[in-house]
């Protein structure tokens, strides 16, 4: 419930303070005394947003201060959601600048208005006869029609499996798409992948076979080339292992005289050992060399076969052109297996179908059960609102559509003439009549949920003295359960009220300035006498207002 609000440079106020109770609370005053701005300044508290036209001195800031009471609300959850710091006790606060910035405060916690917005439409709920349009609306109607079949849960679990349910028609949607893609590529990417594999590739072939591609190509040079290093190795007079053999044997017999000549003998032998090994090896390779023109052709062809895989792929080694090849086999395993995996899927949006419709039915069930007892309880009311020909058709029909809260379809007509026929709402009442239907409807919900705060802005116009004393008797009898505030011209009604706010303007130095004040007993009497008499008040509108206020 709203427990105090503070409005400083705000349109004509310069600073109001006021503390309200719980019960029935009535704003009464004159019109164009500053109701509006009561209101608006309210709505900034609940997210709408701020307009710098609406400082009364632009030189200050505007603040707008409200405390409730949410202990009752059930909005722990609302406040974790939201990142708010969630206080019994809670303070929203609008600060709007000269610079025209606003800023908004939940709990002293800057917030955003989209938040705000969401934490004040559980907070208060602000009637006036033009929002009655809300009643038109299918998903009002539902709304109503779920709290009295006590729905909430039903609802939760369907739209937490209503959820599920389009992610999974979703992942199918995508599986079929890439289905369609992958089969138009799909043959094109076995031609490639057999391709790949047809080549057995192997990892640093390439190397391999280039060299051997050189050595093939070019044997004769090669074998030219050994034989003449053979000859220069193994010449009888002047080959070189000739040559340091003779060296060796005279390096030798210097030795015999004097040990500084072992060095210089010990690396030739050295020397010689070794080009020992180089002719072997020169005559391994002489003897291990021979022309293979079909070994030559066989990796021509292979070599052909790389180079054009490749250039095809791009790549410049073998390496990339495995790493496509298992790209390509998995394309084309994930595309032959795509058959069984929307099968897969099908049969998960079928058992999410199922489940759905399970819900669905309890929820159309319940609501099928509490419509009779809706419509008995809404003409009863309006009748005794002067309305007692008005008569509600509502059917239910259960669809083959999963809507956001379930499978109905429900037409909600109304007649409000006696032997009238049946229409849509928007068409078959007139503003005056919407009025009393909302009412009627907020009473109702009243004895089955927690409804917030409720302000009704003038729900009373254009009615009679009988039928405004009722309305006003339903507005008590809603206030035993919710904080109900009333603004009000009309007397029967604001005798009613547990506490009577005045709005009122002064001129103060010239400057007119909007005020709010509690009434007490005998400020109410006067209150009242002059909203049955006028600014002159006679001796029988001031016994008037005792009595309606006895």
């Amino acid at each position: 419930m709203l427990t105090s609000l503070s409005i400083k440079n705000y349109a004509l106020i310069d600073k109001l303070h006021v503390d309200f109770n719980d019960g029935f609370s009535i704003i009464t005053g004159e019109t164009g005394a500053g109701k509006s701005i009561l209101l608006g300044g309210l709505s900034l508290i609940l997210g709408k947003r701020a307009d710098l036209s609406s400082l009364k001195d632009d030189s200050q800031k505007c603040v707008i201060e409200a405390v409730f009471n949410v202990s009752n609300y059930n909005l722990k959850a609302l406040f974790k959601a939201e990142d708010f710091d969630y206080e019994t006790q809670t303070i929203i606060r609008r600060e709007i600048l000269p610079s025209g910035k606003s800023r908004a405060f939940v709990n002293d916690s800057p917030v955003n208005l989209s938040s705000l917005q969401v934490l004040g439409e559980r907070l208060i709920d602000i009637h006036s006869q033009h929002q009655t349009l809300e009643l038109t609306s299918n998903d009002f109607q539902f709304q109503v029609i779920d709290a009295l079949a006590n729905n909430d849960e039903n609802l939760q679990v369907y739209k937490q499996e209503l959820k599920v349910y389009k992610s999974l028609q979703k992942e199918l949607k995508e599986l079929l798409n890439f289905q369609a893609e992958a089969i138009k590529e799909h043959d094109y990417n076995l031609f490639l992948l057999n391709e790949l594999i047809e080549a057995n590739l192997i990892e640093g072939e390439l190397e391999t076979l280039e060299e051997e591609y050189e050595t093939l190509n070019n044997i004769e040079s090669i074998q030219e080339k050994l034989s003449e290093a053979y000859q220069l190795l193994n010449e009888e007079q002047i080959g070189v292992l000739s040559s340091l053999t003779s060296l060796k044997n005279v390096l030798q017999k210097l030795t015999t005289y004097s040990s500084k000549y072992e060095d210089i003998f010990n690396r030739t032998q050295s020397s010689l050992i070794e080009i020992d090994d180089v002719f072997s090896e020169v005559n391994r390779l002489q003897e291990g060399l021979d022309a293979d023109p079909n070994r030559l052709e066989t990796v021509d062809s292979k070599l052909k076969i790389l180079h054009n895989l490749m250039q095809k792929h791009v790549v410049d080694n073998i390496s990339d052109l495995i790493e496509i090849k298992n790209q390509l086999d998995e394309k084309v395993a994930v595309t032959q297996n795509l058959d069984e995996t929307i099968k897969k899927k099908q049969a998960e949006i079928t058992s999410k179908e199922n489940d759905l419709n399970t819900v669905a039915k309890t929820i159309h069930k319940k609501r099928t059960e509490v419509i009779p007892q809706l419509k008995t309880e809404l003409e009863t009311i309006l009748s005794s609102l002067g309305m007692p020909n008005a008569q509600f058709k509502m059917d239910l029909t259960f669809a083959n559509t999963f809507y956001a809260n379930g499978k109905d379809e429900l037409s909600f007509l109304f007649s409000a003439n006696k032997g009238g026929s049946f229409n849509e709402l928007k068409k078959a009442a007139s503003g005056g009549e919407l009025s009393r239907i909302m009412l009627a409807i907020k009473s109702v919900l009243a004895n089955y949920i927690q409804l917030p705060t409720i302000m009704f802005d003038e729900i009373d116009t254009g009615v009679s003295g009988e039928i405004s004393n009722k309305m006003g008797d339903i507005m008590l009898q809603m206030s035993k359960n919710m904080q109900v505030f009333s603004i009000t011209h009309l007397p029967q009604i604001a005798a009613k009220g547990h506490s009577h706010f005045k709005v009122y303007k002064e001129d103060v130095n010239d400057v007119t300035q909007t005020n709010l004040v509690k009434l007490n007993h005998d400020e109410r009497i006067v209150e009242i006498a002059q909203m049955l008499g006028g600014i002159e008040m006679s001796s029988s509108a001031i016994a008037h207002a005792k009595e309606l206020l006895n």
